[in-house]
């Protein structure tokens, strides 16, 4: 019996100074993974920019569709 389980949701955070693998709108995450309510947009290839506080990092919560 093979069990099937659903696609994961991609929730992987990346840290600033690290390259977007796509574009939209990334969320900034506390250091325990709570929502700030803070977004930076950035393009696909371009480093995240350094989040106020130290621990953050960021989650890509809106794509951009192209």
């Amino acid at each position: 019996m093979v069990k099937k389980t659903a696609p994961k949701k991609s929730t992987a955070s990346k840290k600033p100074g690290e390259k977007a693998t796509k574009s939209g709108q990334y969320e900034i995450l506390g250091p325990r993974g709570g929502a700030t309510g803070k977004e930076r947009t950035v393009t696909k290839g371009e480093p995240l920019p350094p989040t106020p506080k130290k621990g953050q990092v960021y989650k890509l919560v809106d794509e951009t569709k192209h």
